[in-house]
């Protein structure tokens, strides 16, 4: 049995995006529930030096959508880093999931070998789309999604590996 690049990427991704907003909902219930503003858990980093919580869910956004429209071989949609409510980070992420689910499977099948060129802080790359799938976009949306949920249960928020993984 064979899986096409359709199978392991934007269905892959959508369901990492849906699990970090359910886990987010959990955070907004659990900072309400003690008398927080669940707003405030946008800024919640784990250590100074790594990105709070907002950029996380921006990122795993990013990563998502590009990755489809790479793979597709079209210009990504610039999404603005401009959210600052829970409110908007849903709007990012329900954003991002519709527009990877714009994608059809004929538009990513068979993207394996295309070549996939992008800007990063190290100059331009440029790989083969399944290159770029299992080496950049899967683990950069698995990090900042793993990410997320860690700054979430540090802030107490009682989730645990099935919050993370979601419904099978």
């Amino acid at each position: 049995m064979t899986i096409s690049m359709y199978q392991a990427s934007v269905p892959v991704f959508v369901r990492a995006l849906t699990n970090l907003s359910n886990v987010l909902k959990k955070g907004e219930a659990h900072a309400k529930e003690k008398g927080v503003d669940p707003d405030n858990l946008l800024q919640q980093r784990l250590i100074f030096d790594m990105l709070p919580l907002i950029k996380q869910i921006q990122i795993a956004c990013d990563m998502a959508a590009r990755g489809a429209a790479r793979l597709a071989g079209t210009e990504p949609k610039s999404f603005p880093d401009n959210e600052k409510t829970l409110a908007e980070a849903y709007q990012r992420i329900d954003a991002a999931i519709a527009y990877a689910k714009s994608f059809k499977p004929e538009q990513i099948d068979g993207s394996e070998e295309r070549r996939v060129r992008m800007k990063t802080r190290e100059g331009e790359v440029e790989m083969s789309g399944l290159e770029y799938l299992q080496h950049t976009v899967i683990p950069n949306i698995f990090f900042h999604c793993t990410t997320a949920y860690d700054i979430l249960r540090v802030a107490g928020t009682p989730i645990g590996k099935m919050d993370y993984l979601g419904n099978r």
